[in-house]
């Protein structure tokens, strides 16, 4: 039997080591070739722990210590590199011989145990990343970190696009050269032409890895029930690639993006609804409101004056009734834009109601700089409308509140613009 004991340890699944006191290899089972790569011959008279990762060798002086001192170890975890450059994660059981001065240690390969530890411990994560993120700019570098623990990523890009799918826009970009390729391609990371490739076919596209060294980049599309809304690009570091297992997660991990995009974008038309006019895209009241409640705050603290123009369009009942309401609104985008482009940039423009509108100018010396802005809105207005079945000359009755002369508070400056306003209609 003992004779043939060594025949029956080259059976094991696990592999079983004895080394010296100075941690050599006397003795290895052939089941090391298929753990660690390394035949037993190539291992005999080599110092196991320089196979140990650098991060686990302080750790695993101390356990060979606890060994050689006579304690029976059971369940010590270290990592291993692996000769193809992996790394292999081994649990062992080991006893000190005393007579013979030896360690004899069983290992045993839980690589895959701990990756899909690992992988379930990611996916719990990505889930909660996802849900608890407060948008794309907070979720997308957590994303990131995650990811990057659990496979090889030297550089991640994701991009949003149109609802049609056609245009890319990278919103994050880490670890890619400032300009890569071609100066059309430098904002796609991988090359413009396979990206859209990826996303006209719907599937992940693999590129490069083939060349001993080489590195590798994966192209996953992001897509809902609903369609496109993105792409994910991830390059490996050199000489490592993405194994069908790593795909699976990068997968999942698609799916979360492109489910937070798609929520980002729901939450952006939301907030345009409820804050901007559908028809103008001008701020609607409730816009208005909050920020002349801002500034009425800021001219309190700083002694400063605003005003309010209170802009009505003139005679806009009749366009309507003329030509149809579709004129009619393509009149008031046109007055809007005007109105707009005759103000500052910092000023407000919001449409109160049909075709009411409001400026809220901050940071004026008195009534002869709203008068000022007055006379560029009229010439603003000046050049006529073309509508459907003819043209349209726009003119429109602007009444003038200032703080703090008019009123203190929204409402009372409201009030006296408005009856400002039709002053100015009575007047012509």
């Amino acid at each position: 039997m003992q004779a043939r004991l060594p025949n029956f340890i080259d059976l094991l699944l696990d592999a079983v080591f004895i080394v010296d006191e100075q941690g050599r290899v006397v003795f290895v089972s052939a089941a090391c070739e298929r753990i660690l790569g390394y035949t037993p011959q190539a291992l005999l008279g080599e110092s196991l722990l320089d196979l140990v990762l650098p991060e686990d060798r302080a750790r695993t002086v101390a356990e060979m210590a606890r060994v050689s001192s006579g304690e029976a170890r059971i369940g010590f975890e270290n990592r291993y590199r692996h000769r193809d450059g992996r790394t292999v994660h081994l649990t062992w059981s080991a006893r000190w011989v005393e007579g013979e001065r030896l360690r004899i240690g069983v290992a045993r390969d839980v690589t895959e145990l701990k990756r899909a530890e690992a992988l379930q411990a990611a996916v719990y994560a990505v889930s909660e990343a996802a849900q608890n993120a407060s948008g794309l700019e907070a979720l997308l570098p957590e994303l990131h970190r995650i990811v990057a623990a659990l496979v090889p990523v030297a550089a991640m890009a994701v991009a949003t696009c149109d609802p049609a799918g056609g245009v890319l826009d990278f919103v994050y970009r880490q670890g890619w050269p400032e300009h890569e390729g071609e100066a059309e391609e430098a904002e796609m990371p991988a090359g413009r032409e396979h990206c859209l490739r990826a996303m006209r076919d719907g599937q992940p596209l693999l590129l490069g890895g083939d060349a001993p060294g080489a590195s590798c980049a994966l192209l996953m599309p992001l897509a809902t029930r609903n369609g496109p809304v993105g792409l994910a690009v991830l390059r490996s570091p050199a000489g490592a690639g993405y194994d069908e297992k790593e795909r699976e997660l990068l997968a999942f991990v698609a799916g979360q993006v492109a489910i937070a995009i798609e929520r980002a974008r729901l939450k952006a038309e939301l907030l345009q609804a409820a804050m901007y006019d559908e028809l103008t895209r001008l701020p609607n009241r409730r816009l208005l409101y909050d920020r002349c409640r801002q500034a009425l705050a800021r001219c309190r603290r700083q002694q400063a004056r605003l005003a309010l123009l209170y802009v009505d369009v003139d005679d806009f009942k009749q366009v309507n009734d003329s030509f149809g309401h579709a004129s009619g609104d393509l009149l008031l985008r046109e007055f809007a834009g005007r109105l707009a482009g005759a103000v500052r940039a910092s000023d407000t423009v919001a449409r109160l109601a049909g075709d009411e509108f409001v400026v809220l100018m901050e940071d004026i010396g008195g009534e002869s700089d709203a008068e000022a802005v007055v006379l560029k809105i009229r010439e603003a207005l000046a050049p006529a409308v073309l509508v459907e079945g003819g043209s349209v000359h726009i003119s429109a009755s602007i009444g003038i509140a200032l703080y703090p002369e008019h009123g203190d508070g929204i409402e009372p400056l409201l009030r006296y613009a408005d009856r400002a306003m039709y002053g100015a209609k009575k007047a012509g």
